[in-house]
């Protein structure tokens, strides 16, 4: 029996299989179960990342997908309490080509298996990650029910295919309502190192109120890093009290779903800071935002870009860096209004990867350069950001 096949009626798992991903057009994926003995539904993707699967499976921009990693070795670092970019993971399952390795880091606190379980979210090994990428790649987005039947062998695949194709999909979908914190923090934790693990920030020369999309634990550190005083607030936080946090900038974060739909409540507050002259950094759905509240549009994408090996050319210097991926909506370029110049752009497809306003102290890249996980190429980004606060500072 294949791996893949077209059979709603099967609902006993074959030989050596106990779990299944079913996707909307009717093909089931049968594999071993991990993970949280449970099922979910969800937008199917994959990330080609070599490494970091915690803090992939921890990264809010994850709520309502289903992660493919095209890595064998998922699991040989274990997890831990540190390498998160949220407490609470908002991903519906993950899928893995070989079972789950054994932890062989000295920081492992806990088994990926055993990690899994305790957030409740299933998991699929040994399917062929291969085909299903291809299908992805070469088809588009799947809509998938991923079920992780090991106390009892049995899938019901009807249910399942009937919970894929009811599934609404990504687009028009404002999942940022569901990942945002609920109150106004402050943030000063700032990057690890092997020494002496997470810094902190006691000495900020100014500070960055950063609207939260769903953002990355990891960005946040890096504004701390780069002398900022961070104050966190949620996503439907209005321009009048963001202002009077008297920022000396303000951060658009990364997040999930579509920009459209969150843009509903969150452009007219972009659109009024814009209006301050304030700097204004914005990363991946704040970057789609901050090109929305400008005055052009953004589209679902076929597959997306997810990955930490994505090669972006900055049109200004005409350097190629290596980027940390995770989208799949993007900006159309070509609607870029008159005066919010192209700034970067993918070589993998030619997308548009970055924008600044001629005149105004605003720039975004859709990319991640937070570098969790990823490359530090990018890393230069918060430092710019940091320079255009003290040029606009009186």
């Amino acid at each position: 029996m294949t791996d893949a096949i077209k059979n709603t009626a099967l609902n006993i798992c074959p030989p050596g299989k106990d779990a299944a991903l079913i996707l909307e057009d009717g093909t089931v994926f049968w594999g071993k179960g991990a993970g949280a003995e449970t099922s979910a539904t969800g937008e199917v993707c994959f990330n080609t990342s070599l490494t970091g699967y915690q803090e992939i499976l921890t990264d809010p921009s994850y709520a309502g997908q289903i992660i493919t990693f095209t890595f064998p070795h998922i699991g040989n670092v274990g997890t831990n309490p540190e390498d998160i970019e949220t407490v609470t993971p908002a991903v519906r399952g993950c899928v893995m080509g070989a079972d789950i390795s054994a932890p062989s880091s000295w920081r492992a606190a806990k088994h990926l298996d055993e990690w899994l379980k305790s957030h409740n979210l299933p998991a699929v090994t040994g399917i062929d990650t291969r085909r299903l990428t291809r299908r992805i790649r070469d088809v588009g987005f799947a809509n998938a029910t991923i079920v992780n039947a090991k106390e009892n062998g049995s899938v019901d695949v009807e249910a399942a295919l009937k919970q894929a194709s009811e599934f609404p999909g990504l687009e028009g979908m404002d999942l940022a309502k569901d990942v945002t914190c609920t109150q106004t923090y402050s943030w000063d934790e700032s990057i690890w190192s092997i020494k002496d693990g997470y810094g902190q920030q006691n000495s900020p020369q100014r500070h960055v109120v950063a609207m939260d999309f769903g953002a990355k634990r990891n960005i946040l550190r890096c504004l701390a890093a780069a002398g900022c005083k961070v104050t966190v607030v949620p996503a439907s936080t209005s321009a009048e009290d963001i202002l009077a946090h008297k920022p000396d900038g303000v951060f658009l974060s990364n997040g999930p779903g579509d920009p459209v739909a969150t843009g509903e409540y969150a452009v007219p507050t972009i659109k009024a800071l814009i209006e301050k002259n304030l700097p204004i950094f914005g990363i991946c759905l704040g970057h789609q935002m901050l090109s929305l509240a400008l005055g052009a549009k953004t589209t679902k994408m076929h597959h997306g870009h997810r990955g930490a090996n994505h090669p972006v050319k900055d049109l200004e210097t005409s350097k190629v860096e290596i980027t940390s991926q995770n989208h799949g909506f993007v900006v159309e370029a070509n609607s870029l209004p008159s005066g919010v110049i192209e700034t970067h752009r993918s070589l993998f497809d030619g997308t548009l990867e970055g924008i600044r306003v001629d005149g105004k102290p605003i720039f975004s890249v859709q990319y991640h350069p937070e570098a969790s996980p990823g490359p530090q190429d990018s890393h230069y980004l918060f430092d710019r950001f940091v320079a255009l606060m003290e040029g606009a500072a009186p």
